[in-house]
């Protein structure tokens, strides 16, 4: 699907607000998958957009996702499926497929650690990432934001919505009240004034029996919250919960993005604007991605003995492959040719070709570790002109110095997101 299809699937046609205002100091982002579960089944069913659909199962089970037609009916998320099909009794309902969801989510986050390695994630379809380390590199937290709404639609043909605060809290709230497929910046010296005219229930820790207490304090917004006494929220709530919810009131959450640990590889992908079948173009874009892949093991001072692709097909059904060397590497032309020798293995004929990714898996230091020579190069030069390469990229630029075969052969249907 193209990017509008894509927007207009799961009631996207009216979109989130954008609001693109001063993004100085905002270097927390919360992302949150529009309609997850759903527009991830409307991706490989085309005829349900625009439709109420809902994802969920059994008289007895819950909504798991429904889409924003369903959503106008009023149906929503862990809302008993009796319920929900009472409220919409034309929607379609889809059993879920969890496996699907894993995976996409997986791809989700991947896309996120290629941007920061500050990557909190809080569930399948939603992180916090901290950007401060990636402005220099990427842009402006919007312009960063923007990268990655833009791949997410790209990637995995579905949409996120942005929030973008100095912390945690602010940002999720902005994500939220962007939806769908929407970007909120809230600048720093603009918390208050979008904290406080909001209801109590938007802060962290109010619960449907909090906010009966806070009702009977008379206290029905963030702005009510902030302006009582510390004390008397104290005395009402708890020592701990009334610090808790005054202090958020007020803007304040120190809480750090806690990235958890990812998994111990460096790998890249792109999807094609055009689906294809050449193999002398997705040759190009192996040689591509394992030559920023070699770039990126080389400048962290890792080598990898295990080389794996990724291939997704105009279907969405992706494939992956992996193989383990005998020594390690940090060579490009080593994980080109071990990635080349994967996809040929896939023995695909005439097969449409969505996206490619290679990833180098099982890094280690590259300090003493013994490293196997390219089969057919030079007994030394090989990885020395490859540094030097790095070199004079780090110094003019990325596309300062190319592969040959890339120079001699721009690829149409390439769609780059870095």
């Amino acid at each position: 699907m193209s990017r509008n299809q894509v927007r207009r699937s799961g009631g996207l046609a009216q979109r989130g607000p954008r609001n693109h205002g001063d993004d100085a100091g905002c270097t927390i982002l919360h992302i949150d998958m529009d309609a997850f579960f759903a527009l991830v089944e409307l991706r490989t069913r085309p005829e349900l957009q625009g439709k109420p659909v809902i994802v969920g199962g059994g008289s007895r089970g819950v909504v798991l996702s429904a889409t924003y037609e369903a959503r106008a009916l009023g149906v929503h998320s862990a809302m008993p499926m009796s319920r929900a099909r009472r409220l919409a009794p034309e929607a379609i309902v889809i059993a879920p497929d969890h496996r699907r969801y894993a995976e996409v989510s997986r791809n989700v986050m991947a896309l996120f650690y290629s941007v920061t390695p500050l990557v909190e994630p809080l569930s399948l379809d939603e992180a916090f990432l901290d950007i401060a380390g990636t402005i220099r590199r990427l842009g402006s937290p919007i312009a960063i934001a923007e990268l990655i709404r833009s791949r997410v639609v790209d990637e995995q043909g579905i949409t996120c919505s942005v929030g973008i605060a100095t912390t945690k809290f602010v940002a999720k709230i902005a994500s939220a009240r962007c939806k769908p497929d929407g970007v909120l910046v809230v600048p720093a010296d603009q918390v208050l004034a979008f904290l406080h005219p909001l209801p109590a229930a938007v802060l962290w820790g109010v619960g449907e029996r909090t906010e009966e207490q806070l009702t009977r304090l008379g206290l029905y917004t963030v702005g009510d919250i902030a302006n009582v006494p510390v004390a008397t929220l104290r005395r009402a709530l708890g020592q701990a919960t009334g610090t808790h919810l005054h202090r958020l009131a007020l803007g304040i959450d120190p809480r750090a993005v806690t990235p958890h640990e990812p998994e111990k590889s460096i790998g890249a992908e792109e999807t094609f604007n055009q689906d294809i079948d050449d193999p002398e173009l997705i040759y190009a874009k192996l040689l591509h991605l394992a030559d920023e892949v070699g770039t990126r093991v080389r400048s962290a001072g890792y080598v990898t003995r295990t080389i794996a692709i990724k291939v997704r097909f105009s279907d969405f059904t992706t494939v992956s492959r992996s193989r383990t060397l005998t020594s390690p590497t940090d060579v490009t032309q080593e994980l080109y040719e071990t990635a080349r020798a994967l996809y040929d293995s896939l023995r695909l004929e005439r097969v449409r070709v969505r996206l490619v990714g290679v990833r180098a898996e099982g890094l280690r230091v590259a300090d003493g570790a013994a490293q196997q020579l390219v089969l057919g190069a030079p007994a030394q030069g090989r990885r020395e002109a490859e540094v030097a390469v790095d070199a004079l990229r780090a110094r003019f630029g990325a596309g300062a110095v190319l592969p040959g075969r890339l120079v001699e052969r721009a690829d149409p249907a390439d769609n780059s997101t870095e």
